[in-house]
């Protein structure tokens, strides 16, 4: 078998060669997007329409049409992102799941609050002041994806150094009027769900109800969920349409805990045992999302589009031997105002946009006694420990405009504005401490797009992004504790601290396009990060993980993928092989503790790739395998997880009519034991200590879907 290194290193010498051997123009259109017909009849982007816009952008992007993952199981954001160039989503065995761009959130926690990323749901905000919530994403509800890998989502609104996802819903004018689909399989695995869409004149809706439940592969993983989406859309006249968004969802996680290699290697479905006696889960009690989204088309070349947003996402964490009951509420808006010209003869598009989101004055968490012990061995369960609160608010302003200054030649530039609050204050008991910080930054963006021939694009930009800290991360990271005399809360954090503002300079270059050996795209990165926001576990026992600001560090990597048709046949047949490789290097400058040392949590080599045969008749079959490098668990790098190789298969049948489909999902053929995700500690001094949670062993899934269109 070849090494985890092997093919991912033939993987970009066929990519690097792919400009070279660049065929005759195949008719690739990269040119401009007008305000098509569909648009202006409210429903959303295609996914046409979107890898067109998404081609218009300086560097590296990704859209994932979702009618291939649902060829097989979708349970959550691993299966959702999968084979995605620069993109790193493992599972820690249920809904927890661990995504990083180009190094953002590297050390989170999976199940934790997203960050370094810019999260939308249909265009709106879901990331909020406090990162990332999981809960609300249902894949089963999405039409396709949107990437836009670092500063490459700068016309959303996005600063942080990852970039943005943007979740599409279905609607009226892309749903089935009736589906049902029905998916079972290993680990008390089974997922349903209902759906309905219809345009009706004017108007149009899309509707759909899903549930969910898993016992896990690692004891103690048992989840179930359950969830309904809804959006209307309706159109006034030609140049005025809105849509508004309803989404409700709540989830019940239960909580393995990470475990040590040598746990991995010889019992892979072995708990943590303190999570088991615990009783560890993590539950969402009910999510609510409600959006609206106007547009308004002043003529063919100009558009206002606004949106406005309220997010309730409580949450009731019973981690550790304490509970903590959170409340989190947000209210977003947006503002996008689009316009093409002609300056000096050349063609101008031109975006102004300002996106806000705030913290309602109800955010803030309550602790409590679950299992007394240690400081809390006096006290019955429920006694309360603790109040504080999470305020925070983003205000970002951006300016930006795409130039065409020769034929086929674009300069990209933009300017943007970026307000940051965050405020914690420790309530109860009356001597807690109160921290707040108002910081103004700025991130400009300077880019150009080269479309050297129809199946030819290069690109490159530079760019600058900015992330501030979590409210939460504010009192978690503090070392000042209340001292003994304050009863149950004696031994907790008392004063939040302040943290820095992460920014990073980053220079990007690569292209994409068409060729002999399919379509590819290539793109290299280099940012220089002060002030990163890193997270680390003290011991292996904790939950709740410190933030702190690091000395300087370099983000760089490399993103490919290439799509390639090996064999097909004048009767339909045809064999096709994907790839996606992403090759990261995250490491400190001259750390006087750490010196050069990698930082941990992600691996240095990533590669996906699955061959494919379809048959005209509807059948197909296809293998996968995924090859992961060796993962650094504390920053000493004094210990690292294994690298590992995974082998799957896929068949299944798509109607040709497109009403009815089945397959059969086959996972990790040869029963690996593998880490997954790690969760990284500080030093640990060459010991196995519990700092990974065990990837899914073979799994056997079969599901089944019909429409009526």
């Amino acid at each position: 078998m070849p090494s985890p290194k092997s093919l991912p290193t033939a993987l970009l010498g066929l990519a690097l060669a792919c400009p070279a051997m660049a065929e005759e123009p195949k008719g690739m259109e990269l040119g401009q997007v007008l305000i098509s017909a569909e648009e202006q009849s409210g429903a959303d982007a295609s996914v046409a329409e979107a890898e067109a816009r998404l081609a218009q952008v300086p560097g590296g992007t990704n859209v994932v049409d979702m009618r291939q993952p649902l060829q097989g199981k979708v349970a959550s954001n691993q299966d959702v992102l999968a084979y995605q160039p620069g993109v790193y989503a493992q599972s820690a065995g249920n809904e927890g799941v661990k995504i990083s761009i180009r190094g953002s959130g590297i050390n989170r926690a999976p199940g934790a609050h997203a960050s370094g990323l810019y999260t939308m749901l249909d265009g709106l905000p879901l990331t909020g002041p406090g990162g990332t919530p999981y809960e609300l994403l249902e894949p089963l509800w999405l039409d396709h994806v949107e990437v836009l890998r670092g500063a490459n989502g700068f016309d959303r609104g996005a600063l942080a150094l990852g970039g943005a996802i943007d979740y599409v819903s279905h609607t009226g004018y892309d749903a089935p009027k009736l589906q049902v689909r029905y998916a079972t399989g290993s680990h008390g695995y089974q997922q349903r769900q209902v759906s309905s869409g219809q345009v009706l004149g004017d108007f149009d809706y899309y509707v759909s109800l899903t549930d969910s439940n898993a016992d896990g592969y690692p004891d103690h993983t048992a989840s179930e969920s359950q969830g309904v989406i809804a959006n209307f859309g309706y159109r006034f006249n030609p140049n005025l349409e809105t849509r508004f968004y309803f989404r409700y969802r709540q989830t019940d996680n239960d909580l393995a805990g990470r475990v040590t290699k040598h746990s991995i290697e010889h019992d892979p479905r072995a708990a943590n045992p303190a999570y088991v006696s615990r009783d560890d889960s993590r539950k969402q009690p009910g999510s609510t999302f409600i959006g609206n989204k106007t547009t308004y088309y002043i003529d063919d070349d100009s558009s206002i589009q606004t949106g406005l947003v309220y997010h309730d996402y409580p949450m009731d964490l019973r981690e550790g031997p304490n509970r903590l009951k959170v409340a989190y509420t947000d209210v977003s808006g947006t503002f996008d105002y689009k316009r093409r010209d002609t300056f000096l003869g050349m063609e101008s598009r031109s975006t102004v946009g300002l996106r806000t989101t705030k913290h309602l004055p109800n955010d803030g968490a309550s602790e409590f006694v679950r299992i007394p012990s240690g400081n809390t061995a006096g006290y019955a369960p429920g006694t309360r420990m603790r109040n504080f609160t999470y305020q925070g608010s983003d205000t970002v302003l951006h300016v930006g405009n795409d130039l065409e200054i020769a034929d086929d030649l674009w300069l990209t530039t933009g300017l943007a504005a970026l307000y940051t609050r965050r405020e914690s204050a420790v309530t109860y008991p009356q001597s807690g401490g109160k921290t707040s910080q108002n910081d103004w930054d700025y991130a400009p963006r300077l880019g150009l797009r080269y479309q050297v021939t129809p199946d030819l694009q290069l690109f490159g930009n530079l760019s600058r992004s900015v992330e501030a800290p979590h409210p939460w991360s504010l009192i978690y990271s503090s070392n000042i504790r209340f001292p003994a005399g304050n009863g149950p809360a004696t031994g907790t954090q008392r004063d939040p601290i302040k943290l820095q503002n992460q920014t990073a300079t980053t220079l990007e270059l690569g292209g994409r396009g068409d060729s002999a050996l399919g379509q590819w795209s290539l793109a290299w990165y280099y940012a220089q990060v002060r002030h990163e926001l890193l997270s680390v576990l003290p011991d292996a026992n904790t939950v709740t993980p410190y933030e702190l600001n690091a000395s300087p560090t370099v983000h760089q990597g490399v993103e490919a993928s290439l799509q390639s048709t090996l064999w097909s046949a004048d009767d339909g047949r045809k064999l096709t092989l994907r790839q996606a490789y992403t090759f990261s290097d995250f490491h400190y400058r001259d750390d006087q503790r750490f010196g050069d040392n990698r930082l941990p949590g992600l691996p240095m080599h990533y590669y996906q790739g699955e061959l494919r045969h379809d048959w005209p008749q509807g059948f197909f079959a296809a293998v996968n395998t995924q090859l992961v490098s060796k993962v650094a668990v504390d920053y000493a790098n004094s210990y690292y997880a294994d690298p590992y190789a995974l082998f799957g298969a896929t068949v299944g049948y798509n109607a040709p009519k497109n009403d009815w489909q089945t397959w059969l999902d086959l996972r990790n053929l040869t029963n690996q034991h593998y880490a997954a995700t790690v969760t990284p500690g500080y030093d640990d001094k060459g010991q196995d200590a519990a700092r990974s949670t065990p990837g899914e062993g073979l799994g056997v899934y079969v599901g089944v879907s019909w429409s009526l269109l």
